[in-house]
């Protein structure tokens, strides 16, 4: 098997934006506060969406800017599950786990970011 970069799906940090976005959705299925169930989840779906609207577009550059935003959007993310452990519409340790795991998709978006910089 490869390990080359054809396509988005490829892409390990839009694989793991996609497991946190679905478990999300599942955590918030049935919840009584409409409104933050749908920002979270709408900033959940940002994550993977720009990572593959960016990988989609034309240039490097521009390709970058959508990941920047992806970051950007895995940060209002772990905002929202911050207010979710406080507000205990989430357990601690479901939270904490979906905070570390978003850490890590935004640490990956970095990275990421920093190879398209330097080689490309």
């Amino acid at each position: 098997m490869s390990d080359k970069i054809t396509k988005f799906e490829d892409l390990n940090t839009w694989k793991e934006a996609m497991r946190l976005t679905s478990d999300i959705y599942k955590s918030f299925l049935i919840f009584k506060d409409f409104g933050f169930r749908d920002q979270i989840r709408r900033s959940a779906v940002s994550i993977p969406s720009n990572i593959a609207e960016g990988y989609e577009r034309q240039s490097n550059k521009e390709f970058i800017q959508f990941l920047f935003i992806a970051k950007g959007s895995a940060a209002e993310l772990r905002t929202q599950l911050y207010l979710a452990k406080d507000f205990q519409y989430l357990n601690k340790e479901v939270a904490d786990d979906f905070i570390e795991r978003s850490r890590k998709i935004s640490a990956m978006t970095s990275k990421l970011i920093k190879s398209r910089k330097e080689n490309f």
